[in-house]
């Protein structure tokens, strides 16, 4: 079912040039390669996986999408029930100590259609989901991976993610995660912890989950588009860094952010397939 979408709701879309270059070097082998997802490993219209307060120019999709599962609501209103429902977990859940919270979004989606069927929040979820922030792979891709897996590179994923970001990879590259090469026990999503960037928490996990490989932080790189929610975290976990500029939509640089007006990437990349030159 979920598949039938896929032709319905995805364009191609092609990265947007930055005005940054290839720099950097490391100087010490890389053992692990961690990796953001939307914006770094997919382009992305809306960047991040939390849904940004905006004015849909999908509208009338939204009106079908809606029609179709029955709900009688106009698209502002759910949307409007939808926003206001995700800050008041989150609120929550920063009275409960979390700094970044995350929100497991087919619970939210239950919440405001009072609706307890998981599989048709499912799929309605993720319709959703195509409908306001279409995805595509960034250029090369499934050419990266399969160097990296080529070179038995153990990979990684921490990244702001819901229950159906796992699909991008079997919809677009025909394979699951683990075929692609990630390590099942390095696939840190936010919303199975609670915690979303730029908390350090996953960061922490995976660090943790690397010193059991007796793999020291520094010895890993991880790969994001954001100085904020993905370098400044790795690097207080101790990873190396590499700032992913491949696209105009997601490079933030957040120089006016006080924690990154001092912040530099070991790396800048402006294509995936270059962080092969910086394995051997």
């Amino acid at each position: 079912m979920l598949n039938d979408l896929i032709p319905k709701y995805i364009r191609p879309i092609s990265p947007l040039p930055t005005s940054l270059h290839q720099s950097g070097e490391l100087k010490e082998k890389i053992k692990c390669i961690l990796f953001d997802v939307y914006g770094t490993l997919f382009i992305s219209r809306s960047v991040d996986i939390s849904i940004a307060k905006r004015e849909s120019q999908q509208t009338k999709k939204l009106e079908k999408f809606l029609h179709k599962f029955g709900i009688s609501k106009n698209p502002q209103t759910i949307l409007k029930e939808l926003f206001s429902a995700i800050e008041k977990k989150h609120q929550e859940l920063k009275e409960q100590g979390i700094d970044f919270p995350e929100v497991e979004i087919d619970k939210i989606w239950m919440q405001v259609l009072e609706y307890n069927n998981l599989d048709k929040i499912r799929e309605l979820a993720v319709e959703f989901e195509l409908i306001v922030n279409p995805v595509y792979p960034m250029p090369h891709l499934k050419e990266m991976l399969s160097r990296c897996k080529d070179l038995n590179v153990l990979m990684g994923i921490i990244s702001n993610a819901q229950f159906y970001t796992p699909y991008l990879f079997s919809w677009f590259l025909d394979s699951s995660t683990e075929d692609l090469g990630f390590h099942p026990d390095l696939i840190l999503y936010s919303y199975k912890f609670g915690y979303a960037k730029p908390s350090t928490f996953m960061f922490q996990v995976a660090a943790d989950k690397l010193k059991n490989r007796d793999i020291p932080a520094h010895s890993a790189l991880y790969i994001g588009n954001d100085m904020l929610n993905d370098i400044y975290p790795s690097k207080k976990a101790g990873f190396k860094t590499a700032l992913f500029a491949g696209d105009n939509r997601s490079l933030r640089l957040r120089k006016d952010h006080p924690k990154c007006s001092n912040l530099s990437a070991d790396l800048v990349i402006t294509d995936l397939i270059q962080i092969i030159n910086y394995l051997g």
